[in-house]
């Protein structure tokens, strides 16, 4: 009989797995020592980035990922199945633990505590080969990774994503999903982002703060004081030119449900913490994979006619740089070798 002392273990690891803004949108239910429930829910209600669901079921798939390599190292084994009665927007799992004699402790769970956000700029130079390799086993045989490195292509990505921010920056429907899930004043947070991992300068995270006490000061600010370029700059076009490469994740298949995008979250959680193992820190980069979705499946995001004219534009510009099928992304973010972040989303103990 195992002791409830390392289910606790198992999910007080299992936590620290990535969510958008740091929602964690999930709660657990312990059943009995070898059972545990996930019940998990979207933001789509109130959060332009998870109007589908999608970013959240990735965000679960990390959570079950995470939580199968901390029971690795009690030697058990865990299976989660969905309860496919439950509206698509409260995905729930019933997750079993079974005890396997001469279970290997997956190597990963080293990095769980360490994996975590860097949004300042990286070291630019090219990743060595084995780590490349390392990274691309990581993903498993359902997905793969393409890399775009090099100066040219940083730039590439740079100008799509410094693009992307200016959507993101002065769409009334993103201004509050910001002010709702930045701290202000903070290194750490358990349940927003803190201001101090932002990778912004001082003076932006005044003028941002001032900024987003209303939507009239954040319009005032765009229109009389170009008040998207500093963070642009700061939080987009720099650090995309100061990494290694951009790397996007690719299904096998376009992903089509629920549960293609949870096994994408735990192929993308297991690449995340091989980057971590190896020293390598990550930033998503997941706007223009967001954006480029509500395009091709109709979805109008925003109630501003020309936000949603801009963002097929840059739906072509991404679907061009990938050299297309891009609606079989998954994931997409920057690397580079870096210090830790100095601050960081922590979590919530529920």
């Amino acid at each position: 009989m195992m002791s409830a002392n390392v289910m606790d273990q198992i999910l007080d690891l299992a936590r620290w797995a990535p969510s958008g803004d740091n929602t964690q949108p999930w709660r657990f239910e312990v059943i009995d020592d070898l059972h545990f429930v996930i019940h998990g829910r979207d933001t789509r209600s109130n959060c332009v980035y998870d109007l589908d669901g999608h970013p959240s079921q990735l965000s679960l798939g990390a959570l079950i990922e995470t939580a199968a390599i901390a029971a690795s190292s009690h030697g058990l084994a865990l299976f989660a199945q969905r309860r496919m009665a439950m509206p698509e927007n409260l995905p729930t799992f019933d997750v079993e633990l079974t005890v396997r004699h001469g279970l290997m402790t997956d190597p990963l769970v080293a990095a769980i505590p360490l994996r975590s956000v860097q949004r300042r700029p990286l070291k630019i130079r090219r990743l060595t080969e084995s780590a490349i390799a390392i990274l691309e086993a990581s993903v498993g045989p359902d997905h793969s990774i393409r890399w775009f490195g090099g100066w040219s292509a940083r730039w590439r990505w740079a100008r799509l994503l410094w693009r992307n921010a200016g959507l993101r920056l002065t769409m009334p429907e993103a201004f509050d999903v910001h002010r709702r899930v930045i701290q202000w004043g903070a290194r750490y947070s358990a349940d927003r982002i803190p201001d101090q991992a932002l990778g912004a300068d001082a003076l932006t995270l005044a003028l941002m703060r001032w900024a987003m006490v209303s939507w009239q000061r954040v319009t005032f600010l765009n229109r009389w004081l170009g008040g998207t370029i500093a963070p642009r700059l700061t939080m987009d076009l720099l650090p995309a030119m100061a990494c290694a490469a951009h790397v996007a994740i690719v299904a096998r298949r376009a992903p089509a449900s629920t549960d293609h995008y949870v096994a994408a979250g735990r192929a993308v959680q297991r690449f995340w913490l091989t980057a971590a193992s190896l020293g390598i820190q990550h930033q998503p980069e997941m706007t223009p994979v967001i954006f480029s979705r509500y395009v091709r499946t109709g979805l109008m995001f925003s109630a501003n006619a020309s936000t949603n004219v801009r963002a097929s534009a840059l739906a072509m510009r991404f679907d061009r740089l990938l050299g297309g099928d891009a609606d079989h992304v998954v994931w997409l973010g920057r690397l580079g070798h870096g210090p830790l972040a100095s601050s960081r989303s922590v979590r919530s103990r529920r």
